[in-house]
């Protein structure tokens, strides 16, 4: 079954799972686990995209953002990309780090965000990497820590978070240690990373429910949120396909972009394309190479066929462009 396209818009709530490939790490040592999230806090400044909560485990990440202008997509593929390539090259290692898709679901702020901010700063609790609430708010690599003020970190948005616990920050911090102390008997939560219909209505005993009245109800793997939520997703997904770029239209921006930078740096574009090294058309292309792919989403071998190179070339240009 073809996998569907992702849901977004500047500006709404997500959370992304992100798991190694066929479940391998994802950080050795804390030397990875502050790049990575060195990288995520960077990352997220520069596009204006928000981070409310995260975990980072060995082999898996969890992390509940608000978009920024140039959407979910744009940003986790500058996050992870950059990570993954500085991550082999410090470990010697080639090919993919990630499973090839990041998990993403598009989250009803009102009935969730809570809940979503609990399960996922519980994660190293219910992994027992840590032992009880004193460790998790002094762990460095959850966001827990922030919200309680024993960790800052300029780029996570811990005065929100607390906005719905109170108006006090004294108060509201206190309020939200127990509700996600609250939170620990009741383990893992497949109603909020599970299947569409479930997170729908709110779990196995509500789907049960529904197929013994006989009810039907919209649902969609992609999102968190009750059927009309489900609905008014579908309606503004469509409004904002009437304005983005057709496949030619994005065609016609990489070309020019491609002749814009070539006639900057003097570099005749048809000998980039053949695959050239003479003069400074490499730099060049590793320059175009990581706009292609960081800046207008490209994959590595749709920006390797723009410029006249392999895959792998491509993937030397981003480790060149990044250091």
């Amino acid at each position: 079954m073809p996998r569907q396209a992702r849901l977004d818009a500047p500006g709404t709530l997500h959370h992304v799972m992100v798991r190694g490939i066929e479940t391998g790490k994802i950080v050795d040592d804390n030397k990875d686990r502050h790049n990575f999230i060195s990288r995520m806090g960077k990352i997220a400044s520069e596009s204006s995209t928000v981070i409310y909560a995260w975990a980072l485990m060995n082999n898996h990440a969890h992390i509940l953002l608000r978009s920024g202008p140039d959407g979910l997509s744009q940003y986790m593929r500058r996050f992870l990309t950059g990570y993954a390539i500085t991550y082999n090259r410090r470990h010697g290692r080639y090919g993919h780090l990630f499973e090839n898709r990041y998990k993403s679901i598009l989250c009803d702020e009102d009935t969730y965000f809570q809940e979503l901010v609990r399960y996922i700063h519980l994660n190293p609790l219910r992994a027992e990497v840590v032992k009880d609430m004193g460790e998790l708010e002094g762990y460095r690599w959850c966001g827990h820590g922030v919200i309680m003020g024993r960790m800052k970190y300029e780029w996570q948005d811990r005065d929100y978070v607390l906005s719905w616990f109170g108006k006090k920050e004294g108060d509201a911090r206190r309020a939200y240690r127990k509700y996600v102390q609250g939170g620990i008997v009741q383990g893992r939560r497949p109603d909020l990373v599970g299947g569409g219909l479930i997170r729908s209505v709110g779990g196995w005993s509500e789907v049960l429910s529904l197929r013994r009245n006989k009810e039907r109800v919209l649902a969609d793997e992609r999102i968190l949120g009750s059927g009309d939520f489900v609905k008014r997703v579908y309606r503004e997904a469509d409004e904002r396909m009437k304005y983005q770029l057709s496949d030619g239209e994005r065609g016609k921006k990489v070309e020019e972009l491609i002749e814009r930078v070539c006639r900057k740096e003097a570099v005749n574009s048809n000998e980039l394309r053949m695959g050239s090294r003479r003069g400074n058309i490499s730099q060049v292309r590793s320059h175009l190479a990581f706009q292609l792919v960081e800046d207008y989403g490209l994959s590595l071998a749709e920006a390797a066929r723009q410029l006249g190179v392999s895959t792998s070339a491509i993937s030397k240009a981003l480790r060149r462009a990044i250091k």
